[in-house]
C-alpha cells in the first residue's frame, strides 16, 4: 500500500475537504554503491569534525545557519515548530487560474490527492466544478519543513497536486531567447512545418522508455554471465550548414519511416491476387 505523504484539509471558502497526498511519480533508476577497489567492500561514510579531529555520531549533530563567515546561529527542531506556517495542517485555496496560463517550467513534484470518507461529496463537488469551468486552484501547503505553493487540477476523475517553484527560484540565463533577430526564410519554415506534421502523433507515455537504463541492465547481466559488453555506437553530429537540404532530406526519411510495413498499393495487391488465381 502506498504511504501517505501528507494528511490534512483542502479549504475552499467555508468548505473543508479531508484528504491524503500520495506521490504520483518517482524516478526508477539503477543505482550503484561505492566500493573499496582493493577488496570490493562497500564504503561507509562518516561525519568528521576537523576541530575535534574525530568522527562524530549523528546524535551529536545540530542545525546551524551561517550568519557570517564561520559564525553560526544554532537552530533546534523546537525553534522551527514555533515558526511553522499556518498551512501545516491545511491547504487553503487562494485563487483559481486557467491551467494554460501556468508555464510548465514552474512545476516541481506531483501528488495524488484522495478524499477521506467524510469529505467525498465535497471532494467530488470541487472536482466536477473545476472540470466544468476549466480552472486550476492555487493553494499553500507546508511539507518537509517548507511551505509550498501548489497547483491543484482535475485529472482522470481525481485531483492532482503539483508543487511549483517560486519566481525567485526560476533561473534567468542571459543567453536564452536571444535568437529572435536571426533571419529564417519562409520556405525553410514551410518545410519545417511539413517535417513537424510528418512526425506528429498523439501523446502516449507508454511508447517511451529509458534506453540508457535498459542498456545498463543488459550490461550488468552480461558481466554477471561473464560475457563481453557490447559498445553502443554514437552518432557524430555537426552544425547544419544548408538548412533547406537538411530539411528536405529529413522529410524524405520521415516519409519512408512512416510507411507501415507490409502495406502495398491496390494495383500491386490486385496483380498478386490475379497471379495466385492463375489469371
Amino acid at each position: 500500500m502506498a504511504s501517505t505523504i501528507w494528511k490534512g484539509y483542502i479549504t475552499f471558502g467555508l468548505i473543508s475537504i479531508p484528504v491524503r497526498l500520495f506521490a504520483a511519480a518517482r524516478t526508477d533508476r539503477i543505482s550503484f554503491n561505492m566500493l573499496h577497489e582493493v577488496c570490493s567492500t562497500r564504503i561507509k561514510q562518516q561525519l568528521y569534525c576537523p576541530t575535534c579531529e574525530r568522527v562524530v555520531e549523528r546524535s551529536e549533530i545540530v542545525k546551524g545557519y551561517e550568519a557570517e563567515k564561520n559564525s553560526y546561529v544554532l537552530v533546534t527542531d523546537e525553534d522551527l515548530k514555533k515558526v511553522a506556517p499556518e498551512s501545516s495542517g491545511s491547504m487553503e485555496i487562494i485563487e483559481f487560474v486557467q491551467l494554460s496560463e501556468i508555464d510548465p517550467l514552474f512545476f516541481e513534484t506531483s501528488y495524488y490527492a484522495t478524499p477521506e470518507e467524510p469529505g467525498r461529496r465535497a471532494y467530488q463537488l470541487l472536482l466536477e466544478t473545476m472540470q466544468k469551468t476549466g480552472y486550476a486552484a492555487i493553494a499553500k501547503i507546508a511539507m518537509h519543513q517548507r511551505e509550498y505553493t501548489v497547483v491543484i487540477r482535475p485529472r482522470e476523475d481525481g485531483l492532482t497536486l503539483h508543487t511549483i517553484y517560486y519566481a525567485n527560484e526560476v533561473r534567468a540565463i542571459p543567453e536564452y531567447g536571444q535568437t529572435k533577430n536571426t533571419e529564417v526564410k519562409a520556405q525553410e519554415i514551410q518545410l519545417a512545418e511539413q517535417l513537424v506534421k510528418s512526425l506528429a502523433a498523439p501523446f502516449d507515455p507508454e511508447k517511451y522508455e529509458d534506453a540508457y537504463q535498459k542498456r545498463v541492465s543488459e550490461m550488468l547481466e552480461a558481466k554477471q554471465a561473464g560475457k563481453s559488453v557490447k559498445e553502443t555506437k554514437t552518432k557524430k553530429l555537426a552544425p547544419v550548414i544548408d538548412l533547406m537540404a537538411a530539411l528536405q532530406k529529413s522529410l524524405n526519411q520521415s516519409g519512408a519511416e512512416k510507411k507501415p510495413a507490409g502495406r502495398t498499393s491496390h494495383a500491386a495487391s490486385g496483380s498478386r491476387k490475379r497471379r495466385a488465381a492463375g489469371g
